[in-house]
């Protein structure tokens, strides 16, 4: 019996290590990019840090309980859409390059195009944000865009390296079309992997502005979050971004849970003619690494934004709110602070010339 124990142990082992170093995990920094990552400030007890002491878990809940409740507990009966989510098909690869315009593609993966140039930020356009098929699994009307919808582009920013903000389908497929890639610190080991120069990262950390074309400037700014793809955490870096161009000022704010970082960016960086914040797939329990829409509230105030774009909702699962409670909560908390929340549907063009935004509470039909 014993034999067949062990057996059974070596064969699971066995697969677990042909899965964990399968391609969609990407790699672990190694070489001249560890070496870079052991010299950084924010790199401390082997691993990067948030400014401030950010658990997984918030106090008086226990990860046993959060867990059970997560995969076995009993679900809200709208944790999932029981129609298809309103999104139109917008061929962006027609879009005017004179245009400045946002497109939301649904959960984190946005395409913006500002002063000329053209971004891709967190694109997960495979129908599922993991690295198996058929778990997490996109809402039907959520997944109208593929990777073969991406037009040329001038970067691709990555907030993070988690598989719903870092997709490695859509990012191998997108390779040739891609001018640059913006990553923070350690992320640019899993695009090598993938088949990206070294060339063609431009892979920093906190603090860092880099220049890019037609005079615009990206800032690489702190979050309040975590990292990684395998058993380790935090062996890669988080962040947000502030992106000035010659005519807007706009936040990227990637996951976070709320902090001190906001205020600060919008006292150095700030006013933001729009930041684009994360709003979904939150709980109590970890409102340390993901803010809740009462947060989301005062991050935008603290960034000083015009108009706030919320995304992170409405096309995976990934929390045990209902699928449409954080655009409820947003509208209504923005409309109590007289504060501008454009909500957009998937696919839908928002013109950021534009000052009087109207958009409908898809949401509720």
């Amino acid at each position: 019996m014993m034999y067949w124990i062990i057996i059974g142990i070596a064969v699971l082992l066995a697969v677990f290590y042909v899965v964990i170093n399968g391609k969609a995990f990407g790699a672990v920094p190694k070489g001249k990019r560890l070496e870079r990552i052991k010299k950084s400030k924010l790199y401390r007890k082997k691993q990067f840090q948030n400014i401030s002491h950010t658990p997984s878990i918030a106090e008086g809940y226990k990860m046993s309980k959060v867990t059970y409740d997560f995969f076995l507990g009993k679900k809200d009966p709208l944790l999932k859409p029981l129609k298809d989510i309103p999104s139109i098909h917008t061929d962006l690869k027609s879009i005017d390059k004179n245009q400045d315009v946002m497109v939301w593609l649904g959960h984190s993966s946005y395409y913006l195009q500002v002063d000329g140039i053209s971004f891709l930020i967190d694109p997960v356009l495979s129908l599922y944000g993991s690295p198996f098929k058929y778990f997490n699994k996109a809402f039907k009307g959520a997944d109208v865009f593929k990777p073969e919808d991406i037009p040329e582009l001038d970067y691709l920013i990555i907030t993070h390296d988690h598989f719903d903000h870092l997709d490695y389908p859509t990012v191998k497929s997108i390779k040739d079309r891609t001018g640059m890639a913006i990553v923070p610190l350690g992320v640019g080991a899993h695009l090598e992997r993938w088949g990206y120069p070294e060339n063609k990262l431009i892979e920093e950390e906190w603090g860092t502005e880099i220049k890019l074309k037609n005079n615009a400037t990206i800032i690489f700014t702190p979050a309040r979050h975590f990292s990684g793809r395998r058993i380790k955490q935090n062996d890669t870096l988080w962040a947000s971004y502030v992106l000035i161009t010659p005519t807007k000022k706009i936040f990227l704010g990637g996951d976070s849970g709320y902090d001190s970082h906001f205020k600060m960016i919008g006292e150095k960086y700030g006013p933001f003619d729009y930041a684009i914040l994360e709003n979904g797939q939150y709980g109590e329990a970890w409102r340390y690494i993901h803010t809740l829409p009462e947060d989301v509230i005062q991050a935008s105030i603290d960034v000083k934004a015009k108009h706030i774009i919320p995304v992170h909702a409405a096309k995976f699962a990934l929390a045990l709110h209902p699928w449409n409670e954080p655009l409820q909560k947003i509208t209504s908390l923005g409309k109590e602070k007289n504060l501008s929340i454009l909500t957009p549907r998937i696919g839908e063009v928002v013109d950021l010339n534009q000052s009087d935004h109207q958009f409908s509470a898809w949401w509720e039909d």
